[in-house]
């Protein structure tokens, strides 16, 4: 999503218009979007402001940087008198007292206001500042009737900006204001989401948090056809590719527009060398750049093994404790360390690159380089070619398989360790034996049996679309078996509808979609299944 390309997307859309639009209503819903960098955060909301309008609402974007109170007062103010005169027919210039000067015949007590506040800030007295800068947006409303809803892209720089209580004072505000709706963005997905839970949990005035994602399976699998409509990509390599890039926008635009420029007459594994290999390539720079956080720290040697050891599979704690050799509360230090950067995730006592292409990147260039006795190019290059091509047949000879295969080949990997899935924490037994099941249903055939010592799994795959009937009939199924601790799973490619859903959670079933499962494939290093 680079070059003002946009896809997809109009669930997030949509909830920006409901929510903006019910302003007007005199219901306000703040709204904090998260996500980790190159989802599209930004695009989304640029796209969203490019097509709204309305006379009614002034939109106000800004970008919070580390700098001075008087910095960041300045950048605002001028930002938002900038959108209020945008529509008023007179020529514009970025230029702060010319928009003062502009905007005094229509908003007199705000420009009062607005003087008062550049005064004080000059006169360093920064006693009450940061609520007289917010508080502007009501003082237009006062005056003009207009609303505001104010973007503020990486909110979490507020911290930076040198303001004493500053969640307790903007708290205060966002419960006040009612005619301003703040829409606060951040790539900082942990320190973001301990913010609002923390800081601005707030009875009134609280924040929907909207998450965003990278592209699923099926808007991959549309982009891949739109931007490359004249390249016959073979089925099996475009699914790699939305494997390989874990549906990223950025990254799927990086290798379509490489694609489009080799007309296909490099190989992909070419072309993969070419952005993630080369010192020069777009995304070899990247992750560069990206690991160059860690290397000022003393622990840095530390950090860098502990994200290769994750993205080489060797992703539980206990494991990463002995491989290092470091006791359980050095490696969890670490560890959290790493979570409050994004820079990986947890689930249970699993771990998890965040970033996809980064953990492949750490794998096979970052470590190999690291690991070179000779620094020679051309074989490190031939090293690397290699190893995507087998990463690419691997993917091929699983993607080959039946699902119930799959799954079966899945639950032979569980070892007894805790998995968090759908914020449900889930023993993944050590199964004695497993087999596969056979249901005489029209549509409902295949499935699995797990014992262990303390639990058995029943479970139905099915990659249709599960229904209503499909559940009641599994339901039934399950009545055969007797054991203390059942765990009845249906597994499905498709979306799990409402219905579905509601009449599993009656008869305690859980049910696994394709992004269910796909997460569980994710822990154990196994290529995805793009149906």
């Amino acid at each position: 999503m680079i070059k003002d390309k946009f896809f997809d997307r109009s669930n997030y859309l949509q909830i920006l218009e409901k929510r903006i639009n019910s302003l007007k209503e005199g219901y306000r819903q703040n709204i904090a979007i998260v996500g980790e960098e190159n989802v599209g955060k930004t695009s989304i909301v640029f796209k969203f402001l490019d097509k709204f309008y309305d006379p009614r609402i002034i939109t106000v974007f800004l970008e919070v940087r580390p700098e001075p109170l008087e910095d960041f007062a300045r950048r605002f103010i001028g930002v938002l008198l900038y959108n209020f005169l945008i529509n008023s027919g007179i020529p514009l210039k970025e230029d702060l007292d010319y928009l003062i000067k502009k905007s005094e015949r229509y908003i007199p007590k705000t420009i009062f206001k607005i003087n008062s506040i550049l005064n004080a800030l000059s006169r360093r007295k920064k006693i009450n500042i940061f609520t007289d800068i917010f508080s502007l947006t009501e003082s237009i409303h006062q005056e003009t009737g207009k609303f505001t809803v104010f973007f503020l892209d990486e909110f979490h720089n507020l911290e930076n900006i040198e303001v004493k209580n500053l969640y307790r004072e903007w708290s205060k505000l966002l419960i006040l204001q009612k005619n301003t709706l703040y829409v606060i963005i951040s790539s900082r997905v942990f320190k973001a989401k301990l913010i609002l839970s923390k800081q601005l949990s707030l009875l009134f005035g609280n924040f929907e948090v909207v998450n965003i994602e990278p592209f699923d399976i099926y808007s991959s699998n549309n982009y891949l056809e739109e931007r490359l409509p004249a390249l016959r990509l073979e089925p099996g390599l475009k699914d790699f590719i939305i494997n390989f890039t874990g549906g990223y926008p950025l990254y799927l635009e990086l290798i379509c527009d490489a694609l489009i420029k080799a007309d296909i007459s490099a190989d992909l594994a070419g072309i993969l060398e070419d952005l993630l290999f080369n010192t020069s390539g777009i995304l070899n720079q990247k992750f560069s750049n990206y690991i160059k956080r860690f290397l000022d720290s003393s622990s840095s040697n530390d950090y860098l093994s502990i994200l290769y050891l994750i993205s080489s599979g060797r992703n539980r704690i206990k494991d990463i404790a002995h491989i290092l050799h470091m006791q359980r509360k050095e490696i969890f230090a670490k560890i959290t360390y790493l979570l409050e950067l994004d820079a990986i995730t947890r689930s249970g006592d699993f771990l998890k690159v965040s970033d996809r292409l980064f953990a492949y990147w750490m794998r096979f260039v970052h470590q190999e380089k690291m690991r070179s006795l000779t620094f020679d190019a051309k074989n490190q290059k031939e090293k690397f070619r290699d190893s995507i091509q087998e990463l690419i047949q691997e993917f091929l000879k699983q993607a080959s398989k039946p699902l119930a295969n799959r799954v079966h080949e899945l639950l032979q990997l569980f070892e007894g360790d805790l998995m968090q899935i759908e914020r449900k924490k889930i023993r993944l037994n050590h199964f004695r034996e497993i087999k596969p099941l056979a249901f005489k249903h029209r549509f409902l055939k295949e499935g699995l049996l797990g014992r262990s010592n303390d639990a058995l799994w029943i479970m139905a795959v099915k990659s249709e679309a599960l229904t209503e009937q499909d559940i009641a009939e599994f339901a039934k199924e399950c009545k055969r078996y007797h054991h203390k601790s059942q765990r009845k799973i249906m597994v499905t490619l498709k979306e799990v509808d409402a219905n579905a859903r509601l009449r599993a959670l009656e008869e305690k079933i859980w049910t696994w979609d394709i992004n269910s499962l796909n997460q569980v494939l994710d822990l154990f290093s196994k290529p995805r299944v793009i149906a």
